[in-house]
């Protein structure tokens, strides 16, 4: 899937192909807001006028650079962990085997979703430290990238509800949404507070 072009990407993700699917969409996102993440980092590196920080973007340069490749496994990842799911749904309904086929296969199919809400979790600090040390000039974009992982946040969350939704083991899959509530609400206010500090500094304030 990373291989693919952003035409052909796109194209897969608006046909009726099985993958890539809204897994992907999240894990992309988080992927857009690492990656901007890093150039807001490439951008104040080395600015005399943030030199009291150079250590600090040189870390969350380090962690996004980390995010990113990880996000992009995770597009793979959650591509694979549907192949199960969608064979096990190909098991006659009167197969012995299908319902303990079939709940397996909604527990693999949770992983990556649940990594890639972990991995937006981990760009929420560095957002808010971007959001004070990073250049001024690309400030928009730590707006943006806060968006995207606002966007990622909930997009995983949603890709591990709809397969909890239909697991047999409803402990199990209601300790897995407890964390997943817990994780995607808590991180993406941060996001929207972020986001409202980068457009009052836009619009509201002189932005120095």
């Amino acid at each position: 899937m990373i291989d693919l072009s952003i035409k052909e990407f796109l194209g897969k993700l608006g046909s009726a192909a099985p993958v890539p699917g809204g897994g992907g969409a999240a894990a992309l996102g988080g992927a857009l807001c690492s990656a901007l993440c890093s150039m807001v980092a490439a951008l104040t590196s080395g600015k005399k006028k943030y030199a009291q920080y150079q250590e600090d973007i040189d870390r969350i340069a380090r962690e996004t650079a980390e995010i990113t490749e990880n996000m992009e496994n995770l597009i793979e990842k959650d591509a694979e962990a549907f192949e199960p799911l969608s064979k096990a749904y190909g098991i006659p309904k009167e197969a012995p085997n299908r319902e303990q086929v079939l709940e397996e296969a909604l527990r693999v199919a949770c992983t990556a979703p649940l990594e890639i809400l972990r991995e937006a979790c981990r760009l929420v600090p560095l957002l808010e430290e971007l959001a004070v040390k990073g250049s001024r000039l690309v400030l928009s974009d730590v707006g943006v990238s806060a968006a995207a992982c606002a966007m990622a946040l909930r997009s995983a969350a949603l890709n591990v509800y709809i397969n909890t939704k239909l697991m047999k083991d409803r402990a199990y899959a209601e300790n897995i949404n407890l964390e997943t509530k817990r994780l995607c609400g808590e991180q993406a206010v941060r996001c929207e507070s972020v986001y409202a500090a980068v457009e009052e500094a836009l619009t509201g304030g002189n932005g120095e």
